[in-house]
């Protein structure tokens, strides 16, 4: 067959591109969602830190989890609480916002060495074999205890003036405002889903897929 695997590939690439339009328009329809409702979104997100720091606990008293990778986990999103403290507003070039970037990518590799270096094979008997978790659990800790609190910070934190100047422009007044008038400052993932977009826009104006068009005088 030659035909139908074209089929598959062509299918396969049509449905990620609808799935990452779906994503990116979820994501910023939470944004919008997060700046009408800051103090909700405040409120939120701190018990939700608090809850993944039980959930770890729970983890290393019940299940055994290794102490030093919980407490890098439970440190780390302490750590993300302090993003807390002037939300929903961050700068890119904040210590604590970029040590809280580093703290992400350590847990990701910290915890998925470990899962992948569980003891498994022949060398245990039905009897003494170590319970090693499935799939769908080690995916399900990595979504809730690892990615979730960052994540949500993502979405709900917005760039401080000047971040981003494409993004900005300056009125008569002299005074600097974003394309959505917001008085300086917006969501971090609009100012992301906005440039891709202006991107790729302009790339098409470049290839010639797309002419602007004439304002009529």
């Amino acid at each position: 067959m030659w035909i139908l695997p074209l089929v598959g590939y062509i299918g396969m690439a049509i449905g990620f591109g609808f799935l990452t339009l779906a994503i990116a328009s979820g994501l910023y329809y939470l944004s919008e969602l997060v700046e009408e409702h800051t103090v909700l979104a405040k409120r939120f997100l701190t018990r939700l830190t608090y809850f993944v720091i039980g959930v770890q606990a729970l983890l290393w008293l019940v299940d055994g989890f290794p102490f030093k990778l919980s407490a890098t986990s439970v440190v780390s999103h302490f750590v993300y609480l302090g993003n807390m403290r002037r939300f929903p507003i961050v700068k890119l070039s904040d210590p604590l916002f970029l040590i809280s970037c580093v703290l992400v990518l350590l847990n990701h590799w910290l915890w998925f060495t470990h899962f992948s270096n569980m003891p498994t094979g022949p060398q245990y008997s039905i009897y003494d074999a170590p319970k090693v978790p499935t799939f769908t659990e080690i995916a399900s800790y990595f979504g809730l205890c690892v990615w979730l609190v960052p994540f949500t910070l993502f979405v709900s934190l917005s760039a401080s003036d000047n971040v981003l100047p494409t993004m900005n422009s300056e009125d008569p007044s002299g005074s600097t405002t974003t394309s959505n008038g917001a008085g300086g400052r917006q969501s971090m993932v609009k100012v992301v889903v906005d440039n891709i977009r202006n991107s790729i826009r302009d790339l098409g104006k470049v290839a010639g897929w797309w002419k602007p068009r004439e304002r009529d005088f």
